[in-house]
């Protein structure tokens, strides 16, 4: 609560208000009363609009006066409100030039884009009664967060697990008290902690509306399941609370991520500042376009909505309003939530001229990497858009951004598949992809290396299909990807052969060891360690089902897969040899080298599918440690001999060829002989350590 000298100068409508403080965006509760202000460059009047809960007629409109406004902000406090009583929108009046972009309605509710609490789908899946308009409340922050520090996990450190928060525990399997919500998600903190991953990333939980779009195609309910569509970027997503939190909203959120700090685990949001939920001219009109809709979207001299997000709009993220908007949000998450990073959905549009055109020096990625209130938190680009603009490798860092990697997803899971000419490309993304980022500049803080992710193949779907299967969409099957570098072994989706099962299980374990065997930080979607499927769907944004809801009977079925995952995460750590640069070992070798087939040889020909990866330095003990990683993604087995270091052997830690269990003779299935050859089987991987 803010005290200062708040005796009311006039009154208005029968309320006693006074000029509010137009440093505090949004509705600010005080003692007895609130404060409201809001920014808009072309409005010339604007009102508050108060209803009592639930209502669609407002109780109350109270015009600001002019001499309440301050350039373009209006700004008013407004006593005897009790915030447990009452929503609020606003309305503006101003010119009605579409041709412009100005489109004001004083009748229209607008929705405050400051607003921390909104009325929605409390409900998932069930629309409101009343005018579909969207309300605010004034939001109570009472939470304790104690003096619990967060993780802060480095870069190079990073185990990210990717998760949509219905889906994760929304399935009956999950066994949990409260499916497909934060408190559900928390319930399951125990089996995060197992697996060993350091931060999970959470598809957008920003208030979208589920509705939006929703259908009925062969008789299944299809929804805004993703949520990549956002309705307001300061509030939590009322329907992931497991009970209605009446100006309390994310309460149950803050306990989440305050359980997942405790536990170590650090929290990133992905976010969308692409675009709204607002559409283009043929959608509605409830926030950002009542407000100021041509400061924050990108508009054709004509007035129509540039659209380099595939969704209708652009947001307009480089006009200095919108960019302080973008500011101000991130840090409201960091601060009043303890965000630990942001993964920026379709990023290459915060690098967008208010024309469209790429800037060189974007003045909004700049002021997010050198903000000091987001000077800890990790800045995540996905590094291109839908409007073709494609940046990794070269997307704006200002020495903080670092990237989702499409070339790793792209390139490993060529070689992993065993196309030819793809070797070298390989051994790149796995060390660190040098060859596209420019290392004096920003070191191993660059890439984010990945398989899968929400968008496309599941692990398991990757080596069990060979084409989408979106039918389901409704769109025939014309959505999502069709370059999927996807192979299904033999059949194609779910099958009875043993043989083919197999391979499709030694498949997915190449490929999580090739992850954590891999410099830059990691990421993997939610499920893949228990071989979780979409049966073939790639683009399952709308299916609020089976299909993206993870199946945690597969925890059982694929027991082996997940006790892998659990050992490479637990050798990753351990040898930080793997992740970075360290002090080289006794032998003055190169902290990489490497071994393609036999040692010291670091050539590869266009038909060669075995690599080898030797990574060597001090641990944080100051001993020499080594790691040694060989793929061989031939469909024969191939000899190959690796290094002998002087005063040193090697251990079979991992392989891939048999199946995995901690009592499994990994040296005797590889033939492990001379203390330097061995026999990797067809479409395998090994890990060797090294031993005194």
């Amino acid at each position: 609560m803010r005290r200062r000298n708040l005796m009311p100068t006039r009154k208005i409508k029968g309320f006693d208000v006074r000029p509010g403080f137009y440093d505090l965006n949004g509705a600010t509760a005080l003692d007895n009363a609130v404060n409201f202000t809001i920014h808009s460059s072309n409005a010339t009047a604007c009102s508050v609009a108060l209803f009592k809960r639930t209502e669609t007629r407002p109780y109350a409109v109270i015009p600001i006066p002019d001499s309440f406004r301050i350039g373009d902000t209006w700004s008013i406090i407004i006593f005897g409100l009790d915030i447990y009583d009452f929503e609020y929108c606003y309305r503006l009046d101003g010119p009605y030039e579409p041709e412009k972009g100005l489109i004001f309605d004083k009748s229209r509710n607008v929705l405050d884009i400051y607003a921390k609490a909104v009325t929605g789908q409390s409900v998932w899946g069930t629309k409101p009664a009343g005018d579909g308009s969207y309300h605010a409340r004034v939001h109570a922050d009472l939470f304790d967060w104690g003096d619990l520090k967060q993780p802060n996990v480095k870069f190079q450190d990073l185990v990210i697990y990717e998760m949509h928060v219905r889906g994760f525990t929304n399935d009956c399997s999950s066994g949990v008290q409260y499916p497909g919500t934060f408190a559900g998600l928390m319930e399951k903190i125990p089996y995060l902690k197992k697996l060993g991953i350091n931060v999970v990333e959470l598809m957008p939980i920003f208030e979208f509306d589920e509705l939006e779009g929703a259908r009925v195609y062969d008789g299944q309910q299809l929804l805004n399941y993703w949520g990549y569509s956002p309705t307001c970027f300061f509030a939590p997503n009322t329907s992931y609370a497991s009970a209605v939190e009446y100006n309390r909203e994310g309460d149950e959120l803050k306990a989440l991520i305050k359980e997942l700090h405790a536990n170590n685990i650090g929290v990133f949001l992905d976010v969308v500042f692409n675009h709204t939920s607002e559409g283009d001219e043929r959608g509605t009109a409830f926030s950002f376009k009542g407000l100021d809709n041509s400061v924050y979207y990108m508009l054709t001299p004509d007035g129509k909505y540039l659209n380099f997000s595939g969704c209708g709009n652009t947001f307009n993220c480089n006009h200095p309003v919108v960019r302080d908007f973008i500011l101000d949000c991130l840090r409201y998450w960091v601060v009043e939530y303890r965000v630990d990073g942001f993964r920026f959905d379709l990023a290459a549009i915060l690098g967008r001229n208010e024309d469209g055109s790429p800037m060189a020096d974007p003045p909004l990625l700049e002021s997010l990497a050198y903000d000091p209130i987001l000077s800890k938190v990790k800045l995540i680009a996905e590094a291109w858009d839908a409007g073709g603009l494609y940046q990794v490798g070269s997307f704006p860092s200002f020495g903080r951004w670092a990237e989702w990697n499409g070339r790793y997803r792209d390139d490993l899971r060529r070689f992993l598949k065993g196309d030819s000419g793809t070797a070298q490309a390989a051994v790149n993304r796995i060390t660190g992809s040098r060859d596209i980022y420019d290392t004096e500049k920003r070191g191993v803080n660059a890439s984010v290396n990945f398989l899968t992710c929400h968008d496309g193949f599941t692990l398991y779907d990757l080596y069990a299909y060979n084409e989408k299967h979106n039918e389901s969409n409704g769109w025939d099957n014309t959505d999502g990807s069709d370059d999927n570098n996807s192979w299904n072994c033999g059949a194609e989706g779910e099958t009875d052969d043993k043989e083919i099962e197999g391979l499709r299980i030694r498949m997915v374990k190449n490929a999580f060891c090739t992850l954590m065997m891999s410099r830059g930080a990691v990421m993997f979607l939610a499920g893949d360690e228990m071989c979780n499927t979409q049966y073939g769907n790639n683009n399952p944004y709308c299916q609020d089902n089976i299909i993206s809801w993870l199946d945690w009977s597969r925890l059982n079925k694929y027991s082996e897969m997940a006790f892998l995952v659990k050992d490479l995460i637990s050798i990753r750590k351990k040898h930080r040899c793997i992740r970075k640069d360290t002090q080289p070992i006794s032998l003055g070798l190169d902290n990489i080298t490497f071994h393609h087939g036999r040692p010291w040889n670091g050539t590869l020909q266009n038909d060669d599918h075995v690599i080898g990866i030797m990574y060597s330095g001090k641990n944080k003990q100051g001993y020499d440690d080594a790691v040694y990683f060989a793929l061989n993604t031939y469909w024969e087995s191939v000899d190959i001999t690796v290094p002998k270091l002087t005063g040193f052997g090697w251990q079979v830690r991992v392989y891939t060829g048999i199946r995995y269990n901690k009592n499994a003779d990994f040296a005797q299935a590889v033939n492990f002989r001379d203390g330097d050859k061995l026999t990797l089987g067809p479409r395998s991987a090994v890990i060797l350590l090294l031993t005194q």
